[in-house]
């Protein structure tokens, strides 16, 4: 099971891609998390401290490991036959909600060619992740499918785009959606996040239809979501909560569809 999650900044994706992860757990999956968001906070939703998380070094910015792998010895020139199973082991994060954590940073899109050392490094350990390992695999994405690259992104089972009824949230939702299908990956969901009523619903509904997008399902807007994020816990500690009762729904969606 591998699940992507993208979506504009600030429309909730990190909750829902917490939440699977959490929810994947639950169901007996070994799972790993991927945090490749340019301002990572997905170790927070998983019930890591603010403190714990500052402490935890992205994989594109640790220089020392990022040389242990591709260094020559001259100066632009890299070693791109390197393994990168040991990364997995020694810098994924256990958290309190049993999931291993491991913190990406960002790369280059894939139409740039740019094979600088980091990259190269993110782009070999994504592709271990999804194409050669059995965990779970949920990876938290900025606003697009740029970090995976063509090859890793058809072996994705699903990508989920977040939005909520904003245009402007739906708009970059379609130019995900447009990018993905152009990447070849096999299942598309459009998800309303942060519904608050039935007109909310039927603004993404309409969208998702006119544009061929498939919805999958909604998750209600909750005050409780914001009072925990607030105080600095994780809302998917609380079961009763109703948009974490929703996200935990969407595991059994796609355990289902990618059977």
């Amino acid at each position: 099971m591998k699940i992507a999650v993208s979506g504009k900044g600030g429309v909730g994706k990190t909750l829902i891609a917490g939440g699977l992860a959490r929810g994947f757990v639950e169901r007996g999956l070994k799972t790993i998390a991927i945090d490749a968001d340019s301002s990572p906070n997905l170790g927070l939703t998983l019930g890591l401290s603010t403190e714990q998380t500052r402490k935890i070094v992205p994989v594109s910015e640790n220089k020392e490991l990022v040389d242990s792998k591709t260094s020559t010895g001259y100066t632009g020139v890299y070693n791109l036959n390197f393994t990168v199973d040991d990364i997995v082991k020694q810098y994924s994060v256990p958290t309190p909600l049993d999931v291993n954590l491991i913190v990406m940073g960002t790369v280059q899109s894939m139409g740039s060619g740019c094979m600088c050392a980091p990259n190269a490094v993110i782009r070999a350990l994504l592709r271990h992740l999804v194409v050669e390992r059995n965990e779970a695999v949920v990876l938290d994405f900025e606003a697009g499918v740029e970090h995976i690259g063509r090859g890793t992104a058809k072996q994705v089972d699903a990508l989920l785009i977040v939005a909520d009824s904003n245009l402007k949230s739906l708009e970059i939702a379609k130019h995900i959606h447009d990018l993905a299908a152009a990447a070849d990956m096999k299942q598309l969901y459009l998800i309303g996040n942060r519904v608050m009523n039935d007109e909310q619903k039927d603004a993404v509904t309409k969208f998702a239809k006119e544009n061929s997008m498939e919805l999958l399902t909604f998750v209600p807007w909750d005050q409780k979501v914001i009072e925990a994020d607030m105080l600095g816990v994780t809302p998917l500690k609380n079961k009763e909560i109703a948009a974490v009762k929703a996200i935990d729904g969407i595991c059994d969606l796609l355990l289902k569809k990618t059977a």
